[in-house]
């Protein structure tokens, strides 16, 4: 019979803690669910482990959880409110946008300082609809943890299919050098070798590969390079 009356309550927890959850998430407003700041993705998280203990463990006093969820929301819905009103407070309680790519070039020391890899990065241009890094003017990964991609002008799908230009002729890059080490396999599909392209990089002022953070070529031996030192000599992808 205990074990009835446990069921039986967990059940009754169910059915009267999820319409007060769904309410609350509504009052929220679309903010919470389509952009997760870090403040909201704690909320939820915190409404999520208040909404679990409670329908696990009967010993719990069910209006505590109704407080606590009616709590957290009204919380939510102030610090969404002192937010809107102050940008100071604002950008204290959520992530700045981090610019990641300039002009085709991987900026390093930001993709350091928010624990982004270069994995990472290639896998959301992938995404994007982005598979060469030098067609990105300005890629900004934003407060949510999404990419956000600006072309370059001359480079836009678009406009080649609108002039007429077959798009299908362009090459793809693939990547040759990724963190200091170079692909040999790579290399040696693409017909060349570590010895042409460390050529290359010596006739771009580069003289240890280490330097290099992430390299791509094209089938047509189009080389294009993203250095760890932002100081690298500017002509690099000249």
């Amino acid at each position: 019979m205990h074990f009835i009356k446990d069921t039986l309550i967990v059940y009754g927890r169910i059915v009267t803690i999820l319409p007060l959850l769904l309410f609350f998430t509504l009052y929220m407003g679309k903010r919470s669910i389509g952009e997760l700041p870090v403040f909201d993705f704690l909320i939820i998280i915190t409404l999520g482990a208040v909404v679990g203990a409670d329908i696990a463990d009967p010993a719990i006093e069910h209006i505590h959880t109704a407080t606590a969820i009616v709590g957290l929301a009204l919380l939510q819905k102030l610090i969404s409110t002192i937010t809107l009103r102050s940008r100071r407070i604002g950008k204290a309680l959520t992530f700045e946008p981090t610019i990641v790519i300039m002009d085709g070039v991987l900026m390093v020391k930001n993709l350091r300082k928010i624990q982004y890899s270069l994995d990472n990065i290639l896998q959301m241009l992938r995404e994007k609809d982005v598979f060469d890094i030098s067609v990105v003017k300005l890629g900004i990964i934003e407060a949510n943890g999404k990419i956000s991609v600006y072309k370059k002008p001359n480079k836009s799908q678009v406009i080649r299919e609108d002039v007429g230009i077959d798009t299908t002729t362009e090459t793809m890059p693939y990547p040759v050098i990724i963190e200091g080490k170079i692909d040999h396999n790579t290399l040696s599909e693409l017909g060349t070798n570590e010895s042409w392209l460390m050529e290359q990089l010596q006739m771009k002022g580069i003289k240890k590969v280490d330097d290099i953070f992430f390299a791509s070529l094209t089938s047509d031996l189009k080389l294009h390079l993203s250095p760890v030192n932002k100081d690298a000599p500017k002509y690099i992808n000249h």
